[in-house]
């Protein structure tokens, strides 16, 4: 539903675990709680009544692995978290275990009037479409969905990742000793080969002599929540003399990202490179290696446009959000001086169009 309300401030946030079903998971946030940290506060509005015009609900449904995979379910959760409570609402998320729950997951907050449904992943598309055009009066928000076919309640929240891939990929062209560089990815879906073949692309456009590995997780429900599996992919490229690995897809990148870190060389001739977000605050484990990530503006991109379903001015149709690459964080003094200067007129290139990555799919 989309109603117009007046902006509450607030300032501090209070986390409820609340029971759940077998294939899904909750949890609640509250604009007005205990003090900050206490997270066993008790909740002072809840979903009871979301029809209400003085109650403003937010649900996210996250893609098949948890909310907290230090990527983009835990990205887009955030923003949502954050818009609904500086407008004074109330969110929850429900965690998909299994493709064929996203319906029925959404179902669950339709059910009860909510006003925005964030769904996370392209994975999601399709069922988002379909729960939009069934409910007409709650706004969709799709992450990682682009709309095709324009919904008036649906937005879809995509990004160029081919451009942060390129940006990333450049720096490990640059930066490469063995000229043998790799990406370890989920499942083999349009957000992730945008990264991959952009992450390819910027490679040999600093260096034509660089070879890069791309691998794609086997289609499964666990695509983006399979650590061991990343890790041993890392491993196998290791061994074939990769020395700046690329681990993107959610907690199956991370566990190349871990297994990377615990490599002979990590850090000062073997590197690791995040996605997503800023991996190093995420996924401290990698910091041994993690030289930088291929970012997309989740966070910022799910709140802008929670709180535009708010205010009336969300439209539906596609949201383009931004793109980049993190600080270079403790390895700032061992990236030269040229090569920041070299990957930062790429970012700028990017950005202002005069660099094209060249990948289509």
């Amino acid at each position: 539903m989309q109603r117009m309300r007046t902006l509450a401030g607030i300032s501090i946030l209070a986390l409820v675990l609340a029971a759940c079903s077998s294939s899904e998971e909750s949890m609640e946030t509250t604009a007005e709680g205990a003090a900050e940290g206490d997270t066993n506060a008790t909740a002072t509005m809840d979903d009871s009544n979301c029809a209400a015009a003085e109650n403003y609900c937010v649900g996210l449904v996250t893609d098949i692995g948890k909310v907290d995979d230090k990527s983009f379910n835990q990205s887009a959760w955030e923003g949502a978290q954050a818009a609904a409570a500086e407008v004074g609402g109330y969110s929850k998320y429900i965690e998909t275990t299994d493709t064929k729950d996203y319906a029925a997951n959404m179902k669950q907050f339709t059910d009860k009037s909510y006003d925005v449904i964030v769904t996370v992943g392209f994975l999601m598309a399709d069922a988002t479409v379909a729960a939009a055009k069934e409910n007409p009066t709650t706004k969709f928000i799709g992450v990682d969905q682009f709309q095709g076919e324009e919904v008036a309640n649906v937005t879809g929240l995509v990004f160029p990742e081919d451009q942060a891939g390129y940006a990333a990929g450049y720096l490990a062209g640059l930066m490469t000793k063995t000229n043998k560089i790799g990406s370890v990815l989920g499942l083999e879906i349009a957000p992730v080969q945008l990264f991959a073949k952009g992450f390819e692309a910027g490679a040999i456009a600093a260096n034509a002599n660089v070879k890069v590995t791309t691998v794609y997780h086997p289609p499964a429900d666990n695509g983006f929540g399979d650590p061991v599996w990343g890790a041993a992919e890392a491993k196998k490229q290791l061994a074939q003399g990769g020395d700046i690995i690329f681990g993107a897809g959610g907690g199956t990148g991370n566990g190349a990202l871990a297994e990377i870190a615990k490599a002979s060389g990590a850090g000062t001739s073997i590197f690791c490179i995040g996605v997503d977000t800023d991996q190093w605050g995420t996924v401290p484990e990698a910091q041994p290696c993690l030289i930088t990530s291929a970012m997309k503006g989740l966070v910022e991109g799910t709140s802008g446009l929670v709180k535009a379903a708010f205010d009336g001015s969300i439209a539906g149709g596609n949201f383009y959000g931004t793109t980049g690459i993190a600080p270079y964080h403790d390895f700032d003094s061992v990236v030269p001086a040229d090569v920041k200067d070299k990957v930062a007129g790429v970012v700028a290139g990017l950005k202002d169009g005069s660099i094209k990555t060249g990948v289509t799919l």
